[in-house]
């Protein structure tokens, strides 16, 4: 990967941070950016990922507010702009493709066009910010943490590949199904509060000829599909959402074939491009599908294990700021880390007490959304094109409430 020199003005001084070692489970947004922190704050840096390189693929995702202006801390500005998705509005079209609205004000996925808000692919987002970061982070990829034991001195870690390695502090950042979380804190399932909505999201050929622009179309109450150009127009990404009430045990097949095989039945009765988009579902690598839920924990931290981003607060993809969040708290931990010299019983609960405000803001707009984005009244005119409603003034008002802190 390659690595951007640190100037004089933000390198860190001293401390017994420089010494400190940290294993960091998940490289996505919150685990890529945690990292890059702490390797600038001098601290030994280690992440684990599972797949077997960077995950490509995923969704559109935000950076609002706070969020940034971390990531014009981190010299990353110039660049995130550059791969914005740069969507020029939307469209609402009926079964038949037939257009029932457009805006060029605002879009479904990112708000205001022409605004102050970065709407980016979640992975070139990720490959950004570990380009970015200093040569000394360590990624252990295709790989993950077996078992973890902690003790007064630090943390034993086996991971699966039966490497045994010894740690001063871990961080979970590996997602809504944190296997970090279950290894410390106990069963998903004591923390999950899904709202009956599921999300799959994949990558399409542009057939369509969209030039930056996003389509809506809500084919019945609790069905949404949405295709929107991404990479120059070379692209689409497309994703649907629906709502079922069936166990969650059967709605989320671990085996990657099998969630295909779930979605294709689920959405074979959609119309407008449905049958398409569901043949190059079946062609490409970039796919994602999971529950929509959020993570509600009353604290995220255990000895010298502490979660980050959605493994300890997931606010949901229906409140668009899952990404703003864990840039922001991916910074605040690391910054507290740094403050208190590696001291994980200052860091943790001054981080902690730094975001908890922040995050239940966030995770209040789930509220506001989740009707709209697959809810029973998908078909109350709430997707009509013409004004982004309430949820998004909330969402731009719960992502520029946080004092950003220097360290």
């Amino acid at each position: 990967m390659s690595s951007n020199t640190v100037s004089s003005n933000t390198a860190p001084s001293g401390g017994s941070a420089r010494t400190t070692s940290v294993l960091v489970s998940g490289g996505g947004i919150a685990g890529t950016a945690l990292a890059y922190w702490l390797e600038r704050y001098g601290f030994r840096v280690t992440v684990v990922e599972r797949a077997p390189a960077l995950r490509g693929g995923g969704q559109a995702v935000d950076i609002r507010g706070n969020a940034l202006e971390v990531v014009e801390r981190m010299g990353l500005s110039e660049e995130v702009r550059a791969r914005r998705t740069g969507l020029r509005g939307m469209s609402v079209v009926d079964a038949a493709g037939r257009e029932l609205s457009r805006s060029t004000e605002w879009t479904a996925t990112g708000g205001p066009v022409g605004g102050p808000d970065v709407e980016i692919l979640r992975d070139e987002l990720a490959d950004l910010i570990a380009g970015a970061s200093g040569p000394g982070i360590e990624y252990r990829f295709d790989d993950s943490i077996d078992t973890l034991v902690q003790y007064a001195d630090g943390v034993q870690v086996r991971f699966r590949s039966g490497t045994e390695r010894s740690f001063d502090l871990v961080v979970g950042a590996d997602g809504l199904h944190s296997n970090t979380r279950r290894l410390v804190f106990g069963p998903e399932a004591d923390y999950l509060h899904p709202v009956g909505t599921y999300i799959a999201g994949w990558s399409a050929p542009n057939h369509l000829g969209l030039d930056r622009w996003e389509v809506v179309h809500q084919a019945a109450a609790g069905w949404t599909c949405l295709a929107m150009t991404v990479r120059d127009n070379t692209e689409l990404r497309v994703f649907v959402g629906f709502r079922s009430d069936e166990p969650l045990d059967r709605m989320l097949p671990r085996d990657r074939g099998e969630q295909r095989r779930l979605v294709a039945e689920r959405c074979a009765h959609l119309g407008w491009e449905m049958p398409r988009f569901l043949r190059a579902m079946a062609e490409t690598e970039a796919f994602h599908y999971d529950v929509v839920a959020q993570i509600r924990m009353d604290r995220w931290s255990h000895g010298r294990v502490v979660l980050l981003g959605d493994a300890g607060y997931c606010c949901s993809p229906f409140t668009g700021q899952g990404t703003s969040v864990a840039l922001t708290a991916a910074y605040v931990l690391a910054g507290e880390l740094h403050a208190a010299d590696g001291d994980h019983r200052t860091a943790y609960p001054a981080y902690e007490r730094r975001l908890r405000d922040h995050v239940a803001a966030n995770q209040a707009i789930l509220e506001l959304t989740a009707a709209r984005y697959g809810g029973d009244t998908a078909t109350d005119g709430t997707m009509d094109g013409t004004a982004p409603g309430p949820e998004m003034e909330a969402a731009f008002r719960a992502a520029t409430t946080f004092d950003l802190p220097d360290y």
